[in-house]
């Protein structure tokens, strides 16, 4: 990592200072599940590089404040992890248009989506992308008999063992991307 860079903690600590969440180093601890010597040697570090300056207010009271540099790398970053994030929907978007092409191409046009998230709403615009406007969605949160029209796909983790047996044809989705190795992929790109 280049000496003028901001690791994780940095990057964090930069953040609640740039939000002006935390007021004194105690705040800052708490705020950031960090002790209060890490703190204390996260922010010299940080004044080092000179991401951060100290204005002393009184003789106990100290204010944080960004340096125009500290700002600027704050929003550099900013932009770097948007960029990683807005790459990883894409991956998972085409991972799901390769498990979702063959349900489509064998003819079905009827889903109900098991759980309400984000992760659902790109199922859905798979869907409609695969589909075009023929086809039917019900989104629910639960299942009882009478709800499931259609494949069912599973859109959340932890779902009990019953369900398959009720359904054999569902598709659990996050099992799915997790067994090709798209999300550990994309932790470590993340990360």
């Amino acid at each position: 990592m280049p000496k003028d860079s901001l690791d994780e903690r940095e990057f964090e600590l930069v953040n609640i200072i740039g939000a002006e969440l935390g007021s004194n180093q105690r705040d800052l601890s708490r705020l950031m599940d960090l002790s209060l010597g890490m703190v204390n040697m996260l922010i010299r570090r940080l004044i080092s590089k000179g991401f951060i300056r100290i204005n002393q207010l009184n003789k106990r009271k100290v204010e944080y404040l960004l340096t125009p540099k500290g700002f600027a790398e704050k929003m550099r970053k900013s932009v770097q992890y948007t960029f990683k994030t807005v790459h990883s929907i894409s991956a998972i978007k085409e991972s799901l248009k390769k498990k979702l092409t063959s349900v489509v191409e064998e003819g079905e046009r009827n889903f109900t989506i098991l759980g309400e998230s984000d992760f659902a709403i790109l199922v859905e615009i798979v869907l409609r992308e695969l589909c075009g406007n023929e086809y039917t969605i019900q989104h629910i949160q639960q299942i009882n008999t009478e709800s499931v029209s259609g494949t069912l796909l599973i859109c959340k983790e932890a779902v009990e063992d019953e369900l398959y047996e009720q359904y054999p044809d569902c598709i659990n989705l996050v099992e799915e991307l997790a067994k090709d190795y798209v999300i550990p992929k994309l932790v470590e790109e993340i990360g």
